[in-house]
């Protein structure tokens, strides 16, 4: 039986949570009954628009996700979080024949695929400590398809460690989703040249809500994304969900 984690009732973090997806999940998770959001951002000023309008059912946390450091200071001062959502990331439209590829792979992967390893090393324990909860990465349809250019290699990486993620937490109880956006009307969607295709963001909130209360490990949030989703359907479900015993 799958695991199954509704967010009513519970105490939730959301990294890169002042704009945006971000944004968007924390009043998704507040308007589906979450009893308090962390929102873990690196200038916790940033979050005070969220602040003004639910009170102290938003508490801004210092915390940047490519930072270990910051992130264990973080997690000292959040300890009976329940959910957490690993979305904050960037993007730098570079491809690997472009000049400056480089610094570009070195910052994508520096936040999108470290910063998710030091989150998921930092918050395990205090999951497990608080019954198991659930862990939500944000990964992208750019996980599962190249789009010509290292972000999409970045992604891909976040996603490999988010199947490695389900079955390390799993013992412990703790449900693990990984969240699959198409184009989304963000700063990043925005840079990304998608404005004209993008979706609103309020869809990946929703869409997270569903998959706590279902227990659902692949989510896809909008019109390109399921449609990737049914390309990819079977191979999902018969090779990556299945937890497969090794030895």
């Amino acid at each position: 039986m799958s695991l199954t984690y509704p967010i009513q009732g519970k105490i939730a973090l959301v990294t890169g949570a002042n704009r945006g997806i971000g944004k968007a999940i924390v009043e998704g998770f507040i308007a589906n009954g979450a009893t308090k959001v962390y929102a873990a951002v690196r200038n916790p000023a940033s979050a005070q628009p969220l602040v003004d309008q639910y009170g102290d059912k938003v508490v801004p946390v210092a915390m940047d996700i490519a930072d270990a450091e910051s992130v264990s200071a973080a997690a000292k001062v959040t300890g009976d979080v329940q959910v957490v959502v690993n979305n904050a990331g960037v993007f730098k439209h570079t491809a690997a024949l472009d000049d400056g590829w480089e610094e570009a792979i070195e910052y994508q992967f520096g936040v999108n695929v470290y910063g998710l390893i030091y989150v998921a090393r930092a918050f395990g324990p205090i999951l497990a400590a608080n019954g198991g909860g659930a862990f939500v990465q944000i990964n992208s349809v750019a996980s599962l398809k190249n789009f010509s250019n290292l972000y999409s290699a970045s992604k891909a990486a976040s996603y490999s460690i988010t199947q490695d993620l389900k079955v390390a937490l799993e013992g412990q109880s703790t449900l693990v989703i990984s969240v699959h956006p198409g184009p989304i009307m963000t700063d990043m969607g925005v840079e990304a040249g998608l404005e004209e295709i993008a979706e609103p963001p309020s869809q990946v909130a929703d869409a997270i809500v569903e998959a706590l209360a279902s227990g659902e490990f692949h989510v896809y949030t909008d019109v390109l994304s399921r449609q990737m989703g049914e390309g990819y359907a079977s191979f999902a479900k018969n090779v990556v969900e299945p937890v497969m015993e090794v030895g």
